[in-house]
């Protein structure tokens, strides 16, 4: 059986609690390259806490995280398919790179835009990239779980994430943390239970591995860089207790945000918590996992640590927003954020693409 339509309100709730998360994250440059969580959360109480907080212009800007996001939700909500879309994905990425002043883009999805050409035959597609394990591609693919959300378009998501990432990130690392956005958030919305989705991310990359294998002409270098991901996820869900999919999952006595900005550098491949394609997605989930319903809970977990903050947190707040709506998010945390009729416009159409008319 295929999954009932949510309710309406929750496509907006992600897309707003994404963006939410980002800028959160973000602060203007000042959080995301922060190294200690501890001092994000004096300086946060220093604000007066969560609830004081407006993020909007000009203190509160979304970064390259949004702009992208809002790309990939732009380019889907065209209706578009297969090569149409892609070659679409690949031109609105392209034209986003205009609005990164003050953002911070990555360089290897700098560079990966730079590459694409567009409209010319294969031209969505770049050489493969060994350094591209970076978590570009995972922190714009969350939308495409609202376009593909049923069990039965899971081979559609496999596609669309795996393709949408390798056009800048084109190493197993960096499009696979696209796939892990996207399978999360459409688990979301079909309200699979938490303690599910590391084991269904690990049943779903054969899956991605047939489709590599399938579509690309020189396939060893992905085979050979392959195995990275699944086994820190497995590593990861054998200590919460979560590999076999059931719960509930083990958390240390104290886990506060010192413990946290440990354990996520732990898993990171660099030492920054949350850069890669691998990690950004494990964080964000970890948080998911410890937070519940708590949406000030979740940003200390996914938006205030040492680390690629933004990153975790626009992933980590689709996906909460998906779940459980706008109730218990102060206003202020959304209500001006830059870009928020865009975001509601990709809202909407997302919802009817895929659910049609309420």
């Amino acid at each position: 059986m295929d999954t009932n339509p949510p309710p309406r309100d929750r496509y907006l709730s992600a897309m707003l609690l994404s963006a939410a998360g980002d800028a959160l994250g973000y602060r203007n440059q000042r959080w995301e390259y922060c190294p200690s969580g501890p001092q994000i959360h004096r300086e946060l109480q220093e604000l007066g806490g969560l609830k004081s907080i407006r993020a909007s212009l000009p203190d509160w800007p979304v970064s390259d995280d949004t702009v992208l996001h809002l790309a990939t939700g732009e380019g889907l909500a065209t209706g578009k398919l297969q090569d149409e879309l892609y070659h679409e994905l690949a031109r609105r990425y392209v034209a986003a790179m205009s609005d990164m002043e003050g953002r911070k883009p990555g360089p290897t999805s700098i560079l990966g835009t730079s590459q694409l050409r567009p409209g010319e035959p294969g031209g969505y597609r770049i050489p493969f990239n060994p350094s591209g394990t970076g978590c570009g591609a995972a922190m714009r693919a969350m939308c495409i779980g609202l376009r593909f959300p049923r069990p039965s378009e899971l081979p559609l998501l496999v596609a669309v994430s795996v393709e949408s990432g390798k056009m800048t990130h084109n190493h197993p690392t960096g499009y696979l943390g696209s796939l892990a956005s996207a399978l999360f958030t459409s688990l979301s919305v079909q309200g699979v239970p938490l303690e599910l989705w590391g084991s269904r991310l690990l049943e779903t990359l054969p899956l991605a591995l047939r489709y590599v294998r399938d579509t690309e002409t020189d396939v060893q270098p992905h085979l050979d860089s392959w195995g990275y991901l699944q086994q820190s996820w497995e590593r990861y869900l054998s200590e919460r207790g979560l590999l076999r999919g059931s719960g509930p999952p083990v958390f240390t006595s104290s886990y506060g945000a010192a413990e946290r900005d440990v354990e996520y550098a732990r898993w990171s491949l660099d030492g920054w918590a949350g850069r890669s394609g691998h990690d950004a997605p494990m964080i964000a989930y970890d948080a998911l996992l410890s937070a519940g319903d708590s949406w000030e809970e979740l940003c200390n977990r996914a938006a205030f640590h040492g680390g690629d903050s933004d990153s975790t947190g626009v992933i980590a707040g689709c996906c909460w927003g998906a779940r459980h709506g706008l109730s218990g998010v102060p206003k202020g945390n959304y209500a001006e954020l830059e870009y928020r009729q865009r975001l509601e416009n990709v809202a909407d159409s997302l919802y009817t693409l895929a659910w049609g008319a309420p």
